[in-house]
């Protein structure tokens, strides 16, 4: 039987590093509708909704035309909240749920391909997004603790995420590359559940990521490697960034 894709975005209003970040607006339009549009518009999704609990934003999805699910404000990661809209919509126990990050402006069709494509293969629990870093390009970034890190096995499934540069280059002989990851995933329905049914990790809490809970309690996550990172908004200078990348490519984003 065909898989059932859905995407889910899920958006608070009191990001710690970057107060109301979801309702900033680049060309016009809030942070958070970007992010529904590029999933709206690939194509691949039976069906695209904002999980949110915040009724600040909740007004704007309305008044913009997005679907939404009011969620609780407790959870301690968007994938919890994601879990969540997925129990009220009663989604497909065999669907793939995407978590699609509302400060993702830039998505496109190809990595929206790219995150799904392992599910292609039954045994795929979850999957994620990286990008290969230059070392002296991308040392800004690389060091950066915004800037999450992948150190990758050789299948491409993740072995560790961190905010600190891994792998550490011990004799300046590199031999594997700086991975940068970018923050969007996609899980079978029943992994989302186990997922969401594990309590906070030791790992996950010490470095505030989420993702790695799945991996101290050995949920395999696939890495699918593309070309170029999609100018993600963490901070108020990213922000400034990302409004230049859309008045460059206005032309893309209608």
């Amino acid at each position: 039987m065909q898989n059932k894709y859905y995407a889910i975005i899920p958006v608070r209003y009191a990001s710690t590093r970057f107060p109301a970040k979801a309702l900033v607006e680049i060309g016009g339009k809030p942070l958070f509708w970007h992010a529904y549009k590029r999933a709206s518009d690939c194509g691949l999704f039976d069906a695209v909704y904002l999980a949110t609990d915040d009724t600040r934003i909740e007004e704007k999805a309305k008044e913009l035309n997005v679907p939404y699910i009011h969620t609780k404000p407790e959870h301690p990661s968007g994938t919890d909240r994601v879990r969540e809209a997925a129990n009220i919509l009663n989604l497909p126990k065999d669907a793939i749920i995407a978590n699609v990050q509302g400060d993702e402006p830039f998505l496109t069709k190809a990595m929206f391909l790219a995150l799904l494509k392992p599910f292609e293969n039954e045994d795929c629990q979850s999957s994620t997004l990286g990008v290969i870093l230059d070392t002296e390009k991308d040392a800004q970034r690389i060091a950066s603790p915004n800037q999450v890190k992948i150190a990758m096995a050789i299948s491409g499934e993740a072995l560790y995420f961190s905010r600190a540069p891994i792998p550490y280059d011990r004799d300046n002989d590199r031999k594997a590359p700086f991975i940068g990851h970018v923050g969007i995933y996609a899980f079978r329905r029943h992994i989302l559940d186990k997922m969401a049914n594990l309590s906070p990790s030791p790992l996950e809490e010490t470095e505030k990521l989420e993702q790695l809970r799945l991996l101290e309690n050995a949920i395999r996550m696939q890495v699918c490697l593309i070309e170029n990172p999609p100018h993600g908004v963490d901070t108020k200078e990213d922000l400034e960034e990302a409004k230049q990348f859309y008045e460059a490519h206005s032309e893309f984003w209608v």
